[in-house]
């Protein structure tokens, strides 16, 4: 048995920690913050709750082989509904498309707009569907220490089909040359980290997962899931340590021998680094013990920060969904904002999640909880005139879309969150909200590594090592650690 902690309860914090204690370890995590999830922590004032980070429930198959590892189900900890539509895309005011949960009514809808355009998708989803299998089902489960974990005939053959010198615009036009299609094909690799004529055409596993698993939301809100693990991991013995920020970490002849948290310390046997990469490596960590330079860091391609505005309405809205994104703007103009000439955007697009639509538990009777975002370029220095402006925006951009007027008079809770947010309370790297883009030169043995070089118990977890962001390769990202950790202690 060993001491291990964690330091940071996110989701890969949380799974590696339940991993590894039901092996019959003694773990516990140290959690900065007074809630556990991370970025995926609940916000709850004046009898709203909302989400304030991940809000996307795709891939459910992920979540479910999680609990099933344990022996449970996702319904032991939190109801599961499928959203149908699924979202909204909003092209103008009176030009929108839903996204139906039943594919064969999606195929109808693409030839609606593009004639004949459904075979081609099936073609598409089809081969999408066999990226999905063998990238969410073996790929990822790789630690990506070394090339030669790949060299297996059956990874190898999957590899080859999986169009990764491809771009995913390319791909996405050999279907439809219709720009709402494109769209709505391209939207979910905008938050990758490139423009998707950069991003490999790997991704549109993505589309498998988005129009073919569908669209899922708990009942409560994303805490649930975290809520659901965390019961998990104390079953399992696992210990929190909240408003607990490591401060400092000593180590001696290559092993992290302390871990300081302002005045108390720690001696663990094993650490798992479930907290942003970069602050460990670059702030806590002796600087003979880095692996990594901070002129290495800075050239690191980021995925995107956000700024959000979670607002509290005192009326109920028309015209709006669960979820709800807005390109009735140059979607690429945008983008290029973010990606080739950061920049706060001048009329970006933006995404509306409103689970008061689905969920009478999150607002009170007759209210609306908003949550808005805008993807923008990491690194930039949200004063708060820049703030205020695109408050002011996507205030006016929802009242031009749903018809409704005056809104500002109909807020009863407002609070806006932004880069400088994301560096106070997770220690997030140029205040990036999602992680490390997933570029083909960022991808697998490519990315910062799993195990440390120079510190022989020191271990990492989460969006900026492998698989990479998101909520269920998060998951998993704790599940591969642990197994590394145990192969290492165990041979």
């Amino acid at each position: 048995m060993k001491n291990i902690y964690v330091i940071g309860a996110g989701f890969s914090g949380i799974s590696s920690a339940t991993y590894l204690a039901s092996q019959g370890h003694k773990v516990t995590i140290l959690e900065k913050n007074d809630l556990p999830g991370g970025r995926a922590r609940k916000l709850e004032e004046n009898n709203y709750i909302f989400d304030m980070g991940p809000s996307w429930y795709w891939m459910p198959d992920i979540f479910e082989k999680y609990f099933q590892d344990f022996g449970k189900k996702v319904d032991d900890y939190y109801e599961l509904i499928r959203l149908d539509p699924g979202y909204r895309i909003y092209y103008d005011r009176d030009d929108q498309l839903d996204i139906p949960a039943d594919i064969n009514k999606l195929y109808e809808a693409f030839d609606r707009l593009d004639p004949g355009s459904s075979r081609k998708l099936k073609k598409f989803l089809k081969h999408a569907e066999y990226k999905y299998h063998v990238g969410i089902g073996k790929i990822v489960y790789l630690p990506s220490l070394r090339l030669r974990e790949f060299l297996r005939l059956d990874l190898l053959t999957g590899l080859l089909r999986m169009s990764v010198l491809s771009s995913i615009s390319s791909v996405v036009k050999r279907i439809t040359r219709n720009e709402k299609l494109i769209r709505l094909l391209e939207f979910p690799v905008l938050f990758l980290g490139a423009l998707p004529q950069n991003t490999p055409a790997l991704y549109s596993l993505m589309n498998y997962a988005d129009l073919v698993l569908g669209t899922w939301y708990p009942r409560g809100g994303m805490f649930r899931i975290v809520e659901g693990m965390v019961k998990l991991a104390e079953e399992k013995g696992v210990k929190f340590l909240y408003n607990t920020p490591v401060t400092g970490i000593k180590t001696e002849n290559g092993i992290v021998t302390r871990l300081f948290s302002d005045n108390r310390e720690f001696v663990p046997d094993i650490v798992i680094g479930s907290a942003d990469y970069h602050h460990l490596e670059q702030d806590l960590i002796p600087e003979k013990n880095r692996k990594y330079s901070e002129e290495y860091w800075q050239n690191r391609v980021m995925a995107p920060s956000a700024i959000l505005f979670y607002l509290g309405l005192n009326k109920k809205l028309n015209n709006l969904l669960h979820h709800n994104l807005f390109f009735d703007v140059d979607f690429y103009k945008h983008a290029r904002e973010i990606y080739d000439h950061p920049q706060w955007p001048e009329n970006p697009a933006i995404y509306v999640s409103c689970t008061s639509k689905t969920d009478d538990t999150v607002a009170p009777e007759g209210h609306e909880n908003l949550t808005i975002l805008i993807p923008v370029a990491p690194g930039l220095n949200d004063t708060s005139e820049v703030r205020e402006s695109l408050y002011d925006y996507v205030i006016s951009k929802v009242e031009k879309i749903t018809g409704e007027s005056n809104l500002k008079d109909h807020i009863t809770y407002k609070k806006i969150y932004a880069q400088s947010d994301f560096i106070r309370d997770y220690n997030s790297f140029k205040g990036n909200a999602y992680g490390l883009a997933n570029t083909l030169k960022q991808t697998a043995v490519l990315k910062p590594k799993m195990k440390h070089k120079k510190l022989d118990n020191f271990y990492f977890a989460g969006q900026l090592t492998v698989p990479g962001p998101g909520v269920p390769p998060s998951l998993i990202s704790g599940k591969v650690v642990s197994r590394l950790i145990s192969k290492h202690y165990n041979s």
